[in-house]
């Protein structure tokens, strides 16, 4: 696998390269390691004050504005991450990576190169590279949302000393069948798009079959009742309010096709391939004994997190994430966000998430 950088007109994150073979878990070996990374605040002089922040499934680095990129814009977690924000960077030295087999700048699939099968665990020691890199010996706290928290989870079981403090929100130790099919779906709209050609195409690619996928995605993202709430039975064009119309007539059809092509112009297909497959394969008890054997050295205070109208990752596998915890000897606290913004919650309700996450940081002032 070779680095796919996606085309860009903002200032480029700093790339760390491990020049040395890579192993995944799957018995591939990656000639090198490139991990793309952002940053915000210093390290103290204990280097005890460091925190890592994981994406999402179609994430990147750029989590706020204001890091060492100097990229002006927005991040994904504006809200969290700033100047008097849960993640200060006066206090801390926060830190996103974009995840091993995406497409904003660490090593991820090319058209010469598809990618092998990746999980969440080679995910977690991909960022555990990049740490030793730049001399971290501890985190404060890691904390990610959705595709963010597997990868945690695997953090954890794999270095169950490393991280003082850690909150998994919406995003559970082991991917569920539900979770799975819907992934399924997605990508076989874009495996059955002419464009896919096995994922070795050069420019546009299956872009309607990636409009497809996300579109899919975005159903489970959000709740009936907020798309009720927006849309309604709106249709874009009044003049047709009772006559049959077209495909696309309906304002959820076009919001759903909007969001679709937004996608298209910002990720590569086969990162998202690669990264759904991870998703569906992630399980932090495999190979370890089962969930229980593998999380029972976590010595991290844990803060679970889950979204009480969440349809894709519900409440109640993050309630049994906190139970397992619980049964294991771990620390462990179960907070709930309230939001009809369903699973996107972690991506809105940063009041909620900083109730969650600011006393873990408390506890554990540097």
């Amino acid at each position: 696998m070779n680095l796919r950088m996606a085309e860009r007109t903002w200032p480029a994150p700093t790339v760390f390269e491990s020049h040395g073979p890579f192993s995944l878990e799957s018995g591939a070996v990656l000639a090198s390691l490139r991990v793309a990374f952002e940053t915000w605040g210093e390290l103290n002089g204990a280097r005890d004050n460091a925190i890592l922040v994981v994406h999402a499934l179609t994430g990147d680095a750029h989590a706020a504005s204001g890091g060492s990129s100097g990229d002006p814009r927005e991040g994904w977690w504006e809200g969290l991450i700033g100047p008097g924000r849960t993640l200060d960077p006066s206090k801390n030295f926060t830190i996103c990576a974009n995840l091993l087999g995406s497409c904003y700048g660490s090593t991820g699939p090319t058209p010469d190169e598809p990618c092998p099968v990746v999980t969440t665990r080679d995910m977690a020691r991909a960022l555990r590279a990049l740490l030793d890199h730049l001399g971290i010996p501890s985190l404060r706290l890691i904390l990610g949302g959705s595709l963010g928290a597997m990868v945690l989870w695997e953090f954890l079981a794999e270095y169950p000393s490393f991280a003082r403090a850690a909150a998994p929100i919406a995003g559970a130790p082991q991917g569920s069948a539900w979770a799975i099919a819907l992934n399924a779906v997605a990508r076989r709209a874009v495996e059955q798009d002419p464009g896919w050609k096995g994922g070795r195409y050069r420019g546009a690619g299956p872009e309607a079959g990636l409009s497809v996928a996300r579109q899919i995605a975005m159903i489970s993202y959000r709740t009936a009742e907020l798309f009720e709430e927006r849309f309604s039975r709106e249709r874009h064009d009044s003049s047709a309010e009772c006559a049959l119309v077209p495909d696309n007539a309906f304002q959820v059809e076009r919001y759903l096709a909007h969001h679709g092509d937004k996608l298209v112009g910002r990720f590569d297909a086969r990162a998202y391939l690669t990264l759904s497959r991870a998703m569906d394969l992630h399980d932090v008890g495999r190979g370890r004994g089962g969930a229980a054997d593998a999380l029972k050295c976590v010595a991290a205070k844990v803060r679970c997190v889950g979204i009480d109208s969440d349809v894709l990752f519900p409440a109640r596998e993050m309630r049994e994430a906190h139970a397992l915890l619980e049964r294991c000897g771990v620390a462990s606290r179960y907070g709930e966000i309230s939001s009809r913004y369903g699973h996107d919650a972690f991506l809105v309700e940063f009041g909620q998430l900083a109730r969650f996450i600011g006393p873990l940081l408390r506890e554990d002032a540097p």
